[in-house]
């Protein structure tokens, strides 16, 4: 069977279409400020896309260019601002533990992101609601979501199987173990069920749910493994390597492996075609979809 090619717009189309209409019937609009605090041009794209694409939805969306030393001040003074209704850093800013403490002082009710201690807790616990009457879900990082809702649309998740467990069978490598995309990712999809390979640059660790535990979330086991490991055994190999040198060989996967990109450069040489059976070369327009649900359901909560 030829290797079907699948696009982030098509994936984004119905997601774009609901929250344009759900906008439209708004008195305000919400909106969202951009925090640019460092020079890389791929999160400058990535803000210009944002930009684009929030205005074609009818949402609100300021970008603010500063130094990273006043990005603290400028945070702060964004949470007390009853005109925004999200915020977004691009990051990395300093790349070190100090990204961290910027996610925690985005205030939780303004994180389109989902990258705030409050929501990291709910995500890695597996916890999709943030009240007891579960009136009111989490927000979930956009790309990983995005990520997600790609493999859903394709049809890796199996629905006939229970709510919680529809990544049940499925082995999926993840190349990236940011704790911006990758590790959230392997979270989510070990939380769905699946036995993830979390593959970096120092070691492979496996993300897998505990059906022992009083706590139906993942948990994560090191290993000595390597890629060639590890990857021959994938249903499913995600990458998300931001260096354009990177590409995961295609001699390593396996005939009708599903491989989806989620990095600014691809990460699949072009022969990916002659062995995968469905092939995402990128899901942006994806995450700037979940970028616009997350904040209009934040604007929603603050109504």
């Amino acid at each position: 069977m030829p290797c079907k090619v699948v696009l982030a717009a098509e994936v984004a189309s119905s997601y774009t279409s609901e929250i344009k209409s759900e906008v439209s019937q708004k008195s305000a609009r919400p909106k969202l400020v951009g925090f640019l605090a460092n020079d890389d041009p791929y999160a400058e794209k990535y803000a210009q896309s944002s930009s684009k694409h929030l205005a074609e939805a009818g949402l609100d969306f300021e970008l603010r260019q500063i130094p990273r030393e006043e990005l603290e001040a400028a945070l702060v003074e964004a949470n007390g601002d009853p005109l925004v209704s999200g915020i977004l850093v691009y990051y990395p800013v300093y790349g070190d533990s100090r990204d961290q403490k910027l996610q925690d002082m985005v205030d939780p009710t303004k994180d389109v992101e989902g990258l705030n201690v409050v929501y990291n807790g709910k995500l890695y616990s597996n916890d999709r609601y943030l009240d007891d009457e579960k009136t009111r879900k989490a927000i979930l990082p956009c790309t990983p979501l995005a990520v997600v809702k790609v493999l859903d649309h394709i049809g890796v998740y199996d629905h006939t199987l229970p709510y919680g467990d529809h990544l049940r069978g499925k082995t999926i490598a993840v190349v990236n173990r940011s704790e911006v995309v990758g590790r959230p990712l392997a979270a989510l999809l070990a939380n769905d069920g699946a036995k993830v390979y979390s593959i970096d640059i120092n070691d492979i660790q496996i993300f897998a749910r505990d059906r022992s535990a009083s706590i139906n979330s993942h948990t994560t086991t090191k290993t000595d493994f390597k890629v060639e490991d590890v990857v021959p055994e994938c249903d499913v190999v995600i990458t998300g390597v931001p260096v354009a040198s990177y590409k995961m060989p295609t001699s390593l996967l396996k005939p009708g492996v599903v491989a989806v990109n989620f990095a600014s450069v691809r990460n699949f040489e072009p022969e990916v075609k002659d062995v995968a059976s469905i092939y995402v070369p990128s899901v942006g327009k994806v995450t700037v979809s979940m970028l616009q649900r997350n904040l209009l359901r934040l604007f929603n909560y603050q109504q």
